[in-house]
């Protein structure tokens, strides 16, 4: 997942919790202990959105280039200060 992906999600499940959380004020009232719930939640918030603000920004991929390879053959002359990989010099024989 990438940065923005994860911070949406866990703005999605913050969003989630203060849901809950209002719905637990309604079971149990506005004592202490929900307002101290919430509050959290308000801070958990605003930290996540600090957050994102201060996440760096996803920078575009550069497009890369279309080559095209032709279907002629290579030229012979590209191959002659080489040797064949694992069959030896063309002008010596294996041992």
């Amino acid at each position: 997942m990438s940065l923005h992906d994860e911070l949406t999600a866990a703005q999605r499940c913050l969003d989630d919790l203060a849901r809950c959380v209002s719905r637990l004020e309604k079971h149990v009232g506005s004592g202490l202990e929900i307002r101290r719930v919430r509050s959290d939640t308000e801070h958990l918030k605003e930290s996540l959105a600090l957050l994102g603000a201060t996440a760096p920004r996803p920078r575009a991929e550069p497009h890369a280039e279309m080559v095209t390879i032709t279907d002629q053959p290579y030229d012979p002359g590209l191959w002659t200060d080489v040797d064949d990989e694992g069959l030896g010099a063309r002008d010596r024989h294996a041992p």
